[in-house]
């Protein structure tokens, strides 16, 4: 019984310090680009949805082009993201390739169409979830975005998911998984496993590009993505994470982080798996 009341003071400590966070950073980085930050009730209804995409992204590409970061100066497009508005299932990723940046559009590229194939065997369309990345401008040859470009360009997809309000998010790789769940774990300890996150779930795995580097690891991928469609269609999202035990180098609860917004993973150093 003790314990049981320990682990919900906790959780409960977990929210509010989640909240705080959230709000505070978000209405200081609107301020300071001189945004309303009036709180406003997010869109239900599929047009509604659609319409507040549409300005955010119109948001992003007035005047020229984003510049809050210096990724501008060599990129061709933003890529916002593309797919349903009101997705149940929504795919993040790091940032678009070289295809994606000659494109305009996320994950076209070998990693993209990987990536569309999972999606069909699930037994879903392309068009039936959404796709986005952390970052919406290819960092020069693709390398790792810096905590700078995470923290100028993060907001945005964090709205984007405000927006579509999705039952599960999948964060493919480790940048995206750091990214949002504010943690400096592996996507081998976080992967399979599902997070309460904004309102619904998160369940970190691989980024498609590591598939096509590692094709061994497309079985533990394609058990994790079992899960997802089995939630949905069973329209049973599991139970939230409530930690793992055992062996070293496994995850516990205590260990990750609740998500906040302008999340980043914690050190400059590139992560080695994707």
């Amino acid at each position: 019984m003790q314990e049981r009341e320990a682990n919900a003071k906790e959780s409960t400590a977990y929210a509010a310090a989640r909240l705080a966070r959230t709000l505070r950073t978000y209405v200081e980085l609107e301020r300071a680009f001189g945004a309303d930050v009036c709180p406003r009730r997010r869109p239900t209804s599929r047009e509604a949805k659609a319409e507040a995409l549409a300005r955010l992204q119109a948001e992003l590409l007035a005047n020229g082009g984003c510049r809050r970061c210096l990724l501008h100066q060599g990129r061709r497009h933003i890529v916002f993201g593309e797919g349903n508005p009101d997705a149940e299932l929504m795919f993040v990723g790091e940032a678009p390739g070289q295809d994606e940046d000659i494109q305009g559009r996320p994950f076209v590229g070998r990693a993209g169409q990987l990536l569309t194939r999972i999606i069909e065997a699930m037994g879903f369309k392309r068009e039936d979830v959404y796709i986005g990345n952390i970052i919406k401008c290819r960092p020069p040859n693709n390398r790792t975005p810096t905590l700078e470009e995470i923290a100028s360009c993060g907001p945005y997809i964090l709205k984007q998911i405000a927006i579509i309000k999705p039952k599960i998010v999948v964060a493919l790789g480790a940048v995206a998984a750091r990214a949002l769940l504010n943690t400096d774990h592996s996507v081998t300890n976080l992967r399979g496993i599902f997070l309460d996150f904004e309102g619904g779930k998160l369940l970190a795995t691989y980024h498609p590009a590591y598939l096509l580097r590692n094709p061994a690891a497309k079985r533990e991928v394609w058990e994790d993505m079992k899960k997802v469609r089995d939630a949905l269609l069973k329209d049973d999202l599991p139970r939230a994470f409530s930690g793992r035990t055992g062996g070293a180098g496994q995850v516990k609860k205590e260990t990750v982080r609740p998500a906040r917004q302008l999340s980043v993973f914690p050190t400059e150093s590139a992560p080695q798996e994707q």
